[in-house]
């Protein structure tokens, strides 16, 4: 088993980091996986605690001021998500690999505060394919699309801030790297 390890998973939009994701954890179980906090009203399938920690404005403005949130950002200019410090850091106390699945801006708020986090960027075999997979999920509307492409060329741009970059060609191929990353294979 991994020793303890935080792993910081970012790429652009439609790249399939949700997917690889998934497929690790059903894989290897004792991989801890963060649950991000919003202020953000739950969805009437979502669980407190399971999909998200639901909390209000003033919580999570008194977590940024404590230090309690190891990332955060405020997404399309109103609602905060971000990650709570407490049970990552519980986590890798305990000796477990605890995985976040990020965006680039979380990314970087983490290598700043924890530079031994080994940051991997899940990138797609080529452009068209990123495109052709953000468009054949069909969840967006043209203009989503456009503007998800825009900021997918900005966080392709980034790529060199990762220490490693796994290739997701191929599912299976991309998590069995990951997990050989992560000390898990």
């Amino acid at each position: 088993m991994a020793s303890s390890q935080l792993i910081v998973l970012a790429g652009p939009t439609a790249v399939g980091k949700g997917t690889v994701t998934r497929a690790l954890l059903d894989r290897y179980p004792q991989v801890v996986l963060t649950v991000s906090a919003t202020t953000r009203p739950p969805r009437p399938d979502e669980i407190d605690g399971v999909h998200y920690h639901f909390i209000s404005e003033e919580e999570f403005d008194a977590l940024i001021d404590s230090g309690g949130m190891l990332e955060y950002a405020i997404v399309h200019g109103h609602h905060k998500y971000g990650t709570l410090r407490a049970p990552v850091e519980e986590a890798l106390r305990q000796g477990r690999c605890v995985l976040l699945e990020i965006d680039l801006d979380g990314a970087r708020q983490v290598r700043r505060s924890q530079p031994d986090a080994l940051c991997v960027f899940l990138a797609p075999p080529s452009w068209e394919e990123l495109e052709r997979r953000l468009i054949g999920r069909g969840t967006e509307n043209p203009q989503e699309q456009a503007r998800r492409l825009q900021t997918a060329r900005v966080e392709m741009a980034a790529q060199d801030e990762f220490d490693v970059t796994v290739t997701n060609d191929d599912i299976d191929t991309a998590v069995l790297e990951l997990a050989h990353l992560m000390g898990l294979e």
